[in-house]
């Protein structure tokens, strides 16, 4: 059974969008449909957009060999605990043997790379970061044959009206 307005080879496409509202941000876009559901509209009609994508990236930290070196360990330690953990499953040796020694080998490479790849920044990135795509704007698509109701019913919505001119 199909999903009228949705094919199977574009589930994110509706035929015919027309923009509902425009929001700053998704808790309100999120809302909106949350009342067409409410009202019975067949949400399937309608799809939320973000729009007008930034790339955020919030500084963490001042890396350090040291630091990059502590990270290194830490990361190859934890792998080579899953990997001596799988080994564990298809070999009858003593299973601390098997942990500790994997555990070593992956500390040791995990350590070597992350100063590898360090020394390859030659000091052009010296900080730790963290960064996220979010969207500025959040619009509310409907089906263009159901668009009409979509609004007549939005308008009931208390307090969050969206800005049509946005």
């Amino acid at each position: 059974m199909s999903t009228p307005g949705l094919t199977p080879a574009s589930p994110l496409k509706l035929k015919f969008p027309q923009s509902l509202a425009v929001y700053d941000d998704y808790a309100k876009a999120q809302k909106s449909v949350d009342f067409l559901a409410d009202a019975d509209f067949p949400v399937s009609q309608l799809m939320i957009v973000g729009t007008d994508l930034k790339r955020i990236e919030r500084v963490t930290g001042r890396l350090t060999w040291s630091k990059v070196a502590v990270g290194g360990i830490l990361s190859g330690l934890w792998f080579g605990i899953f990997i001596g953990l799988v080994f564990a499953l298809f070999t009858e040796e003593n299973l601390w043997q098997v942990l500790l020694s994997t555990a070593f080998i992956g500390a040791t490479f995990g350590l070597v790379w992350a100063l590898i790849g360090y020394a390859f920044t030659r000091g052009q990135r010296d900080f730790s970061s963290i960064t996220q795509v979010v969207a500025t704007k959040y619009e509310v698509l409907v089906e263009h044959k159901d668009a009409a109701r979509a609004r007549e019913l939005l308008a009931g919505l208390p307090g969050a009206l969206p800005d049509p001119f946005a």
